[in-house]
């Protein structure tokens, strides 16, 4: 066979693979989709709880570098992965190959049980938050019911709405998400560099040499203003606290791998826009966070009003005006962000579907060539989700559990190379094996860190991890009857 033959019976493989989708997510688009489901709510929201716990700017700015560097080396480990199995489903499809059908279905419940369809929540409720300036109505502090401890807030019902809107929209084909997705995070991403070049402009030098006093004293800041110093073992703990935030304000990026049965030349563009999207991201938080310290002291940052960082930095740079700017882009971000999270999701319980590991009907494509029947049930999961109303909670639930499977998906990299050795590589990761072992050494670091020292962020998302088990085998009992 000539290679244009072999390239042409590939293609078709692909195509039977990913079950006839439509090859219609270019690499702008590939990429846009990485930057929109990364650039949510978190970015202007918690810094605060991060100047909380590490309580200096030097210190802030490391946690975002530190969580940088890890996303930067999980998506360049990520491009040999893609490149090696192009099929819709993504993480879901590396873990199987390197593992385990079971390791690949604990993640992908754990997606659909709390990391996409909780994130979808969390970027859903911080949408209401900040709709509600325009809208009081709709405000998370009104009460339309309540019953013991369960109250419902309008806040919670235009999230729910929210989730149902966008996945209508995702039912009727990849190609009207695709075009949302472009239009909304190339307007955030303009909106956030105007404010990020406005805010430097704006710089108080008195802030700025205020904030860089003491610069890297790693040490607690209490809501009176003053420090409590942390003993070694307890910084340890403060630093992977104050990650959590950050790792979820960066999360999201691998939904790009979710989709490579409809991206065209997906063994190129896959790894390609991984790489471009976590670093354009990477640098605007980067920079977001020096803008922040250069125009607010830091007790103001650690005591923004709901931890609405960003919102005080606008008003700090625009004066009242300011506030209604920052909130009308927090809104464009978390729609464009859920409309990506949305997208790519339903790809993964489409893919188990096919494998017998899910609900048979999430096998289905519709008439648009889009597993619509997975979109609903994740719709359905988020808008349970939102009824918590707890942003904070979902936020601490995720973060730890992501990082256990990206510690196992980049492992994996090491098990293909010895188990699948003659296996096509269009792409090998940068830095094999130094900057994989990395990650992993820095993923479970922080993982450690956390069950040690903030175990109410680890046990829940363990818990539902865990309750994939007996779902796995009552599956497979299923499928083999």
């Amino acid at each position: 066979m000539d290679k244009s033959s072999a390239e042409y019976a590939t293609s078709q493989k692909e195509m039977t693979d990913s079950g006839s989708m439509k090859r219609e997510v270019k690499l702008v688009d590939a990429t846009l989709l990485v930057v929109g489901s990364m650039i949510g709510s978190g970015i202007f929201i918690v810094s605060a709880d991060i100047i909380r716990n590490v309580g200096s700017s030097g210190w802030l700015l490391m946690v975002w570098l530190i969580t940088g560097i890890m996303t930067l080396t999980a998506a360049l480990s990520y491009g040999e992965l893609s490149g090696m199995y192009p099929k819709a489903g993504g993480q879901y499809v590396y873990l199987k190959e390197a593992y385990n059908p079971l390791i690949a279905f604990l993640y992908g419940w754990s997606l659909f049980a709390v990391i996409q369809t909780g994130t979808i929540a969390a970027v859903g409720v911080a949408f209401s938050k900040f709709t509600a300036y325009f809208i009081p109505q709709v405000s998370e502090d009104l009460v339309l019911f309540s019953a013991g401890s369960f109250k419902l807030s309008p806040a919670q019902l235009l999230s729910i709405v929210l989730i149902i809107f966008l996945t209508y929209i995702n039912t009727k084909g990849v190609k009207g998400g695709k075009l949302l997705q472009t239009v909304i995070t190339t307007a955030k991403l303009l909106s956030l560099f105007g404010l990020i070049v406005a805010g430097l402009f704006m710089a108080k030098a008195d802030v700025w040499d205020a904030n860089w006093t003491n610069a890297w004293s790693l040490q607690k800041l209490l809501p009176d203003g003053s420090f409590e110093s942390y003993t070694m073992a307890a910084a340890l703990g403060a630093i992977a606290a104050a990650m959590v935030g950050s790792i979820f304000s960066s999360d999201a990026w691998n939904s790009v791998t979710f989709i490579a049965g409809e991206i065209v030349n997906p063994k190129r563009n896959i790894g390609l826009s991984l790489f471009l999207g976590t670093m354009i991201v990477t640098v605007i938080y980067i920079m977001a966070n020096v803008m922040y310290v250069s125009v607010l002291p830091m007790t103001e940052i650690a005591t923004a009003e709901k931890d609405r960082v960003a919102v005080a930095a606008a008003q700090a740079i625009f004066g009242p005006i300011g506030t209604g700017l920052i909130a009308f882009m927090i809104m464009v971000s978390t729609f464009g962000c859920n409309n990506g999270l949305i997208l790519a999701g339903a790809r993964v319980y489409y893919t188990m579907a096919k494998d017998g590991l899910f609900f048979k009907r999430t096998a289905d494509l519709n008439r648009h060539a889009v597993p619509e029947f997975a979109l609903w049930i994740q719709a359905i999961m988020a808008s349970v989700l939102c009824l918590s109303g707890r942003y904070g909670d979902l936020l601490d639930m995720i973060s730890f559990v992501v990082v256990i499977f990206y510690v196992l998906t980049i492992a994996g990299i090491f098990i293909l190379r010895a188990k699948r050795p003659d296996l096509e590589r269009p792409y090998k990761a940068f830095g094999y094996p130094f900057l994989p072992a990395l990650y992993i050494l820095m993923g479970l670091s922080f993982c450690g860190l956390l069950i040690v020292y903030k175990p109410n962020f680890t046990w829940p998302g363990l818990i539902i991890v865990l309750i994939g088990l007996p779902l796995y085998y009552l599956s497979k009992g299923r499928k083999t009857e």
